[in-house]
Parts: structure tokens; C-alpha cells; sequence
């Protein structure tokens, strides 16, 4: 199994919701830092498992769509049933499906976001895709 990861970081805002948070219920800023990690089992005939400046560019087109933005007011975080809670094991899911989605690489068999909102707290998301449906 091959495994390949990139990582970019930037600063966006959010406040949480639906529960007492203390000052996390209040509008506050987090250096979120990303790792986007792909896995295949084999590599393309140039011996690589993706074309890293492909992913660079959409991972870095990503985080900057997110930057210096506050999270509850953009339309990933607005659910059917009202506003979804911006936790950090919500935006790793969102940033990994949305990831997965841009990349374009038949031998991919995973991809997995790990999102760090600061030096100690992390959450990951990882999601399985069959070799060929890229």
C-alpha cells in the first residue's frame, strides 16, 4: 500500500452551537492546519501514485476557499434541519469528501483529511474508495 500526504494550513473563524461550549460558544479564530492523505495499491506508469502538483493545487485552492472565513456562515455548514454545529470532526469530513471529489487518480483505494484545529486536538475523516471509481 502506497501513501502519499500534503499538508497546508490557514486561519478561519467559528463558533459553536447547540450546547454550552463556555467561550467556544463565541465567535473565535483557529490555525487549522490539514493533511490530506491518498493511498493505492499501485502506482501509474510514471511510478506515482497521483500527480502531486494536481493535488497541491486543489488542496491549496481548498484551504484557501476556507481562509479568514467564518465556518457557520457558509452553505457546508447550513443543513436541512438548520445550522450544522462546525466541529472539527465535521469539517474533516467535509474538506475529505470534497477533496476526494477533485482528485482524479484511478489506483486510489482511500483518502483520509486529518485536521488539526490547534497544537493538541485533531480529528480525521477516511474514506474508502474502490480502485478505478477514483
Amino acid at each position: 500500500m502506497y501513501t502519499l500526504a500534503v499538508q497546508r494550513d490557514f486561519i478561519a473563524q467559528h463558533f459553536l452551537i447547540g450546547g454550552d461550549w463556555g467561550s467556544e460558544n463565541s465567535l473565535h479564530s483557529h490555525h487549522y492546519v490539514v493533511e490530506l492523505q491518498l493511498e493505492g495499491d499501485s502506482l501509474d506508469e510514471h511510478n506515482y501514485l497521483v500527480d502531486i502538483v494536481e493535488v497541491e493545487a486543489s488542496l491549496e485552492g481548498l484551504a484557501d476557499y476556507y481562509r479568514e472565513r467564518t465556518l457557520n456562515e457558509l452553505p457546508e455548514f447550513q443543513g436541512d434541519e438548520g445550522p450544522i454545529n462546525p466541529s472539527i470532526e465535521h469539517f474533516s469530513r467535509m474538506f475529505c469528501l470534497e477533496m476526494a471529489g477533485q482528485i482524479e487518480a484511478p489506483n486510489l483505494t482511500a483518502v483520509t483529511v486529518r485536521m488539526w484545529e490547534n497544537d493538541i486536538a485533531w480529528a480525521s475523516y477516511r474514506l474508502d474508495i474502490s480502485a478505478n471509481d477514483g
